[in-house]
């Protein structure tokens, strides 16, 4: 047990490349196919043709600057922290002496997969317009499609969530607008 707790800081300072420096930030390639499903986000294959898709990087902490979250919020918010690249998205949280608030983006996959399991769960959603091809909204989060790419922007705060809905649908068409 005792190797284990030696290698764990070891495999991570490895992982690290010993520098100290910060791993790059996360992103998600957007595309626009000329034809696939539209409920489905894809990323271009090594030999795709190029002429086939547009393609351009984004990351998710600058696609919801902290700005635009702490207007949703309504508080001051820390600075984001990005997600893993294997599920890119960026996290905005309240000061530890609070109020509690939260701002989430999720791209790519990630944002799709939380829709998909929201419906499942029967949550109540409502048709946003401007926000891409295909917006809804619940209680706490917006979701949206623009070309192929899905994005989730969700808000965690102990107030009254109909004080949110307007906020959060301008901030998802902001967001699509950037796309």
């Amino acid at each position: 047990m005792r190797r284990t707790l030696v290698a764990v800081p070891l495999l991570l300072a490895v992982a690290t490349g010993c520098s100290g420096q910060a791993a790059p930030a996360p992103t998600v390639t957007v595309t626009a196919p000329a034809t696939g499903s539209p409920h489905r986000t894809t990323t271009p294959s090594q030999d795709a043709d190029p002429s086939a898709a547009a393609t351009t990087t984004v990351k998710a902490c600058e696609l919801l600057p902290k700005k635009d979250a702490e207007t949703l919020a309504t508080v001051p918010l820390e600075d984001g922290v990005e997600s893993p690249p294997s599920s890119p998205g960026c996290r905005y949280t309240g000061p530890t002496s609070g109020p509690v608030a939260q701002v989430e983006i999720y791209l790519g996959d990630g944002a799709k997969k939380i829709y998909d399991i929201d419906r499942t769960l029967d949550h109540t959603f409502t048709p946003v317009t401007g926000a891409g091809e295909e917006a809804y909204q619940e209680e706490d989060a917006v979701f949206f499609r623009k070309a192929t790419t899905w994005v989730a922007i969700r808000l965690v705060r102990l107030n009254d969530p109909e004080a949110n809905r307007e906020p959060l649908a301008d901030l998802a068409r902001k967001v699509a607008a950037r796309l």
